[in-house]
């Protein structure tokens, strides 16, 4: 018998841990959760997420099947379609759905400080009117008034919830952390 040579490139194999099985598993199951997250929401949604057509299809489909097996097989075929692609732009969106996203908290409760600040206090329309020198002070005056005759009278806050709206609309939304990212 004649020794192996052996291999150079050998060592940097042998440096390169194997997955465990254990953790193949739970990535797998992981993927598969976001995949039920998919079927569980509206077509509204999943059209904003821009996914591959085989997994629009699956999910879909998933919506449509009722059977406890066939349900099951489904889902773990979703999930198998998800292994094929990138899924943090899909985590990303979907924990802003669902409010996860602290820079989005951040902006909705700025709004709701502002929003307060405007129905209660009389100088904190100039302070925003400088800081927002293109805005309609005649319509944000109207819906403050509105909205200060609606809180004394115990009425539903529509002004309110309208006046909220327009700050939004005003201010601007939140940057996502992608969108900063790429422009750094």
């Amino acid at each position: 018998m004649r020794p192996k040579k052996k291999d150079p490139n050998a060592e940097e194999v042998d440096l390169i841990e194997p997955i465990s099985k254990t953790k193949l598993k739970a990535e797998a199951d992981a993927l598969q959760e976001i995949g039920v997250k998919l079927v569980a929401l509206p077509n509204s949604k999943l059209t904003q997420l821009d996914l591959p057509a085989r997994l629009v299809d699956a999910i879909n489909e998933a919506k449509r099947i009722t059977a406890n097996g066939a349900t099951r097989r489904q889902k773990q075929y979703i999930g198998s379609l998800m292994r094929e692609i990138d899924v943090a732009p899909i985590v990303e969106q979907m924990e802003k759905w669902e409010g996860k996203n602290t820079a989005e908290n951040a902006y909705f409760h700025n709004l709701e400080r502002w929003r307060a600040r405007l129905i209660e206090d009389e100088g904190a329309l100039s302070e925003f009117i400088q800081q927002y020198p293109n805005v309609d002070s005649q319509q944000i005056r109207t819906l403050i008034r509105n909205a200060r005759r609606e809180a004394s009278a115990n009425k539903p806050p529509k002004s309110s919830r309208e006046l909220f709206k327009l700050l939004r609309e005003i201010t601007g939304e939140p940057q996502s952390s992608n969108e900063v990212d790429e422009e750094s």
